[in-house]
Order: structure tokens, then sequence, then C-alpha cells
């Protein structure tokens, strides 16, 4: 019988390519790891890999199995499902990781709905970009994750698991009052010489700002670089910045912004979980209740 922990290992070893970045995962030693790997191929009666240099190829089998345990997990979250659907009483603690943008809009709205609609489930919120949502997900370490993905630059669903989209988050462009009507007359060009604020490289947030400036026909002077974009209205406003952020992150700009929207469909907000998971009563239940809460956006 093949170990479903051991699969998981293989799963990540084809998607990082080093054994060391299965370790960190993990929580374990590079040698326990390869320890385990050999265990796998004793278990599956076939050579799983094959070193070179400082990395590891799968072979035919290693990368058939590897993709087989997607299958394996969705199949054992269903069967952890049907069995907690025989109690009706949604208890215990769940976990969710929320994009930063997302914690004051969705989040907090989240608990006090659980909190009301099932008073003896715990919701922990924890901060999670989508870059570290998806793993710790995977790793059993979030139960649900609100998370984006932009349109425009093709992000496919991250394997593992299923995504609930929640609503569009359209895209604005920040710019100083004293722009505002060149960029209405002549568009995002009329900006090629501004100094621009941008999310730190590499993010979404950046690379959506220079394939909208690129597509105006430029490519953008960033100066400044801010992890929270929502601040770096602050700076657009004193005249000397402008930058592009979603409509989420600035339902309060300060006096002295011009918000423009940016034709085309922004980003969606979604709550990923594991695949098969989803009909587990207490994750069913958030479902449920992230739908309810982020209604008025969808209207909107």
């Amino acid at each position: 019988m093949i170990d479903v922990k051991r699969m998981v290992m293989l799963r990540d070893l084809a998607e990082h390519g080093k054994v060391s970045a299965v370790a960190d995962l993990h929580g374990v030693t590079p040698s326990a790891v390869s320890q385990q790997l050999r265990a796998l191929e004793a278990e599956a009666g076939a050579a799983l890999m094959h070193r070179e240099g400082r990395g590891v190829r799968l072979t035919a089998a290693g990368t058939a199995l590897a993709a087989a345990c997607e299958q394996v997990l969705a199949a054992l979250e269903r069967a952890e499902g049907a069995v907690r659907a025989l109690d009706d009483d949604l208890s215990g603690e769940l976990t969710l990781g929320c994009a930063p943008s997302a914690l004051n809009a969705v989040a907090a709205p989240l608990a006090a709905e659980i909190a009301g609609r099932h008073p003896r489930l715990a919701l922990r919120i924890v901060q999670a970009d989508p870059e570290e949502s998806v793993p710790r997900l995977r790793q059993h370490d979030l139960d649900l994750a609100v998370s984006y993905r932009y349109h425009q630059l093709g992000a496919p669903q991250p394997g593992g698991t299923t995504a609930v989209a929640l609503f569009d988050d359209p895209l604005v462009l920040a710019v100083p009052d004293a722009l505002a009507g060149a960029v209405r007359r002549d568009g995002l060009g009329a900006l090629r010489e501004t100094a621009w604020i941008s999310a730190p490289a590499p993010s979404s947030c950046h690379e959506i700002l220079v394939h909208a400036c690129r597509d105006a026909g430029f490519t953008p002077r960033i100066a400044h670089t801010y992890e929270d974009l929502r601040s770096a209205l602050t700076l657009v406003a004193t005249g000397l910045s402008a930058t592009i952020l979603p409509r989420l992150m600035c339902d309060a700009p300060p006096s002295g912004v011009t918000l423009l929207p940016l034709p085309g469909r922004g980003r969606t907000i979604e709550a990923l979980v594991r695949a098969g998971s989803e009909r587990q009563p207490a994750i069913a239940g958030a479902l449920t209740a992230l739908q309810a809460v982020t209604a008025h956006h969808r209207a909107g």
C-alpha cells in the first residue's frame, strides 16, 4: 500500500525540483525526505526519480504518481467530509488565510457572520498573501483562504484547490487632482513622465502596473515601492506620483487624489479550499457565510 504522506512529498518534489525545498515545506531534514522517497519507491515497485546535479528529475513513473496525488487527496477530503456531515454541530476552530487587501472588506465581516450563524465555530484569521496561502492550505496550516487572481496576467487556478469566486474587484488609476484632466483627455499615456508607486517586485500588483503602462506605450518610471498600496495614496495626494491599485484598497482616498477607472477586468476575489474539502460542514458553512458577506460587492 502506497503511503499518502510520501506521495505528498513526491508531489512537492515535482513542483519544486529540490529535496531541500520539500524539506523546508515539511519541516524536516533533507535526509529524512530522501529516506521517505526511497521508501515510496519500494512501495511503488518502480524508480521514481533521477538525481541531476543538485536537483532531481522524476521518471515517467514518478511523474504519473505525483500527478495522481491530487486525486487521492481530494478523495480523502471527500471521505472526511462524508463522515463529518453526520454531525450537524459546527464546532471547533477554522483557520482562514486572508490577503491583506481583503482583511477589512471580507475577513472582518466574515468573523461577525460566523459568530452569528455558528457560535460554536471559532474563526481564526491570519494574514497571508496568495503566494503563501496555497502552500499553507496544502499543508493543512489553513482550512481556507481568501485570495485573488488578475485576469490580464492569466494566472491559473492553483493545483489541488477548489476556487469559489466571490466578486470582481476592478482596477483604478490614482492620480493627483492636477493630472486628472490630462488623463481623461489623453489616457494613461499622459503619465509617461510621472513618477510611479508600485508594490515590490516580484508581485502581481507590480506586474499589472507595468503591463497597463506598456499597453499605453511606455515603461513606467517606478520611483517608490510600497508593500501597502493603500498607504501610497497619501504620496499621490502630494502631487508627485501616481499608482494603479484595486478599488477595494481605496475606499477612502485622501483629499487631492482622483480615482479613474481602468478599462477591462481587474482581479477576482475568491475563496480557495483544498479540493474535496468544500463539503466538510465547517468549510461549507464558511463558504456560505463568505458569499453572504460579499453579496453587496457582486451587486455593485
